[in-house]
Order: C-alpha cells, then structure tokens, then sequence
C-alpha cells in the first residue's frame, strides 16, 4: 500500500465508478483498475464491488475508506504547514551585534523584519565585541554580526567594509582630513579592552609597522568612550559608523587614518544548529539586503562587499 493508491481508492469510491475517477483524476482507468486489485490483494479482502452502475463499497472497503480519508487529511494538512513554515516563518530569533554596527544597522534590520516578517520575534542584543564573541561560541545566538580581518572572514557572509579612523574633538587637531598612522602616537586614547576586536585590529597592524599609541584610557562602553572624546577628554579610533550621527552633527570629528588604511570586514555569523531553521534563514536573507541599503544611499560609511 502507499499514498497514491489510497488517493485512488477513495477518488473512485467518492466518484461512484472507474469511468468518473479517471476522468477527474486525470489517470487511466486501467491503472486505476490496477492499483485498487492490488490493494485488495494487500489486504486479501474485496475492497469494491462492481457492477453496471458503477461500485459499492464492502464493510472492509468501507473501513479503509474512513481510514484513508483520515490519512490524506493528516498529510494535506502537514504540507500545508511545512509549506507555510517556509513561505511564512514564525518564532524567535536572536541575533547579537556589536554597538558600533548597532547604530546604523539595528533600526532598519528591526523595520524590516517586522514589515516583511511579521510572525518572527526578534531579539537583538547590542554589546561590546569581546562578549558578543564569547556568548557566538557558547551558542547564546542565532546570528550575529561580527568584525572580522579581510583574511579572517571564512565561510561567512560579508556584510560590509569600513576603514578605521581617529575620532577628534570638536575645535581640535588634526585639521587635515587624514593622518598617517606613524602620528597617532601624538593623541592620548580611550579606547575598548583588549579582547576588544576593534582594538586588536588596530593593535596588530601598529606592531607590524613599529607603530606606538598613547592609551590613556581603556573603557568597554562605546557610549562612554564618545562623550569622552566630545568633552575634549581624549581622542579615539572607531570606524566611522560607531560616531556617525556625532560626526554628521559636529560634535566630533573622522580623520581617516593611512599609511596604511586599516581596514576590517562586517560579517554575519550564523549558529551552526540554526543553518536548516526556516526563522533564522529567513532573517539571514534579509540582513545583506538592509547593509546594502543603508552603503548606497550612505547612511553607512562603507563599502559593499562586491565593490571593495
């Protein structure tokens, strides 16, 4: 017995003969002969008895006919709801991202979700890069954005990517609008914690020239880190999107860095056991679309991946 045969049984029997079945199901009237003699040779019983009119059904066909009826209603019904998990996800999703992406990213990626995905939750949680690597490992999210070097990216998928740049106080120098990396030396910092990417980032590329910073203050809040540097208190490195709305106000100033440029990858990660979830794909889609959007209509400072 499988699927197709009870489907024709129970189309012949809802049809009252072989001719009307056949006709309404598209299938030949042999086979559809066929396959209810085979089920009844399955079964060993009589199934339908045929006659001039048409057919009737025996008290064994008509136990299979009620318990047919209940099979393919339970299978329409799972594929719908397999379809329909597909075409419209539900559920939770947690995606953890770093502040300085959070500023420009969180907004439109939240707007987005809830217009074109409106039966997913989703749960953002914004934090320093070191934690946010830490809690990724331990499996805490279902994706995350992280910042990665242009060696270091891997199978993930690269959302942007954005020069780093000495974050000034308003009214003070530099007054060009770069500086080489051999001069940063001359402005006292506040910067993250070591484990911090941006700071290793920016750490390794000073070694590897003989570079030295002058890291006055080491303080794991990017909100604490900005009022520092627009009170005058000290100066910072970021990428420009970390002090977007500050710089687009005055209240700081990017100077970009060169000599070399220091350049670093945005990257979205994604649970390993989450990759088959039609939630956590869903939302996985939509994210590129949303960095996309915001690089060319610049209200991200950086470059798209395909133009980098």
């Amino acid at each position: 017995m499988d699927i197709r045969q009870l489907r024709y049984f129970v189309g012949v029997v809802e049809a009252g003969s072989f001719t009307k079945a056949a006709a309404t199901l598209n299938v030949a009237q042999s086979a559809l002969s066929l396959h209810v003699r085979q089920l009844e040779e399955g079964f060993g019983t009589q199934l339908l008895v045929r006659d001039r009119t048409g057919i009737s059904v025996t008290a064994s066909g008509d136990k299979l006919l009620e318990h047919a009826r209940t099979i393919l209603k339970e299978i329409q019904l799972t594929e719908a709801e397999l379809t329909n998990t597909v075409a419209a996800p539900s559920g939770e999703v947690t995606i953890g991202i770093p502040s300085g992406a959070a500023r420009v990213l969180s907004g439109p990626l939240l707007e987005l979700v809830r217009s074109e995905l409106p039966r997913i939750s989703l749960k953002m949680i914004e934090g320093m890069t070191g934690p946010l690597e830490e809690w990724m490992a331990a499996g805490r999210f279902n994706l995350a954005v992280l910042y990665r070097t242009a060696e270091s990216v891997g199978p993930m998928t690269v959302l942007a990517r954005e020069e780093f740049c000495l974050v000034v106080p308003p009214g003070q120098p530099p007054f060009e609008d770069s500086i080489p990396l051999a001069d940063l030396h001359a402005f006292p910092l506040a910067v993250p914690m070591r484990n911090n990417n941006v700071r290793r980032s920016v750490a390794d590329v000073v070694v590897q020239h003989g570079c030295m910073l002058d890291v006055r203050f080491e303080v794991d809040s990017l909100s604490t880190i900005i009022d520092m540097v627009m009170e005058g208190k000290a100066y910072s490195i970021f990428a420009p999107s970390a002090v977007q709305k500050e710089a687009s106000q005055g209240e700081v100033r990017t100077v970009k860095i060169v000599d070399p440029v220091i350049t670093r990858s945005v990257v979205l990660a994604v649970n390993p056991k989450d990759e088959r979830s039609p939630a956590v794909s869903a939302v996985r889609k939509i994210i590129p679309k949303v960095a996309k959007t915001l690089i060319e209509s610049r209200r991200w400072s950086a470059t798209a991946p395909d133009a980098a």
